[in-house]
């Protein structure tokens, strides 16, 4: 499990590993925090009093820095990435597939001009890439069932860490979405089922 970080204007930055997110409550640089404690963290025993250190880590935290972070305009494509924007759909024939069956297709074929960017990318499956092959789209008879568009930052951390995020960071980042975004979390776990302490 990751832990949400957002800059102190609430917008979403990265996610972080319970180490760093302890090092950054060490240094005094987390001013606020939302969610359910995830993690709790035991600590040595001070040797005057007998008490030992407790660290509870919440799902989402707000840190110091830059009040606003520079937006990411173009964040890293990947498969994944892709696939889970498509929400494992082809965008041609409109099934579901698991993603080793799914393949990156270009609208505009590279060998035609295309480039490798989220607006001119879509999960297709295999026959239909296939089908379409080096065409345009316009001469392969095909249509898209969903037009691409470029995840903003909260939509792209949604996507790369969709399998492990928890939801109230799910409902946070579902806040700052587009109108395009179709992404859904398909992470089953509850809060009850995943809690531990390390």
């Amino acid at each position: 499990m990751y832990i949400l970080r957002l800059n102190t204007a609430g917008q979403p930055v990265e996610w972080l590993t319970w180490q760093e997110t302890v090092c950054l409550y060490s240094r005094e640089l987390v001013h606020w925090s939302l969610g359910d404690i995830i993690y709790r963290i035991h600590g040595g025993y001070n040797r005057w009093h007998g008490d030992r250190t407790i660290i509870e880590l919440p799902s989402i935290v707000a840190c110091g820095g830059k009040r606003l972070f520079p937006c990411r305009n173009n964040p890293a494509l990947s498969n994944y990435s892709l696939f889970e924007r498509d929400n494992h759909q082809c965008l041609y024939c409109g099934r579901f597939f698991k993603t080793r069956e799914l393949t990156r297709d270009h609208i505009v074929p590279k060998s035609k001009g295309g480039v490798d960017d989220w607006m001119n990318v879509v999960a297709a499956c295999r026959r239909c890439n296939q089908f379409k092959g080096d065409k345009l789209l316009e001469n392969s008879g095909m249509s898209l069932i969903a037009l691409p568009y470029r995840p903003n930052a909260a939509e792209y951390l949604a996507l790369v860490n969709s399998q492990r995020i928890l939801p109230d960071q799910a409902d946070y980042l579902r806040t700052q979405f587009s109108k395009n975004c179709r992404w859904k979390s398909r992470n089953r776990n509850t809060l009850s089922g995943i809690l531990q302490p390390i």
